[in-house]
């Protein structure tokens, strides 16, 4: 299961890029759109990020409470 969530966040991470180029690409002052896509991909980046590197970070950690 930890494997999904890695994949899964690589791809959030990578979608949210892509929507933050598209955002920068047709991005001027008048153009709310753009603007919905430069947050909405910086948003959707980041929980993309954090979500692999909390799985990555929950698989490699040791128990708290080891067997003694």
């Amino acid at each position: 299961m930890n494997l999904a969530f890695v994949i899964l966040g690589a791809i959030a991470a990578l979608a949210g890029l892509g929507l933050l180029v598209a955002g920068i690409r047709s991005h001027s002052a008048d153009n709310p759109r753009a603007t919905v896509r430069l947050i909405g991909g910086m948003m959707l980046a980041a929980f993309g990020i954090l979500l692999a590197g909390f799985a990555i970070g929950y698989g490699a950690a040791e128990p708290l409470e080891s067997a003694q």
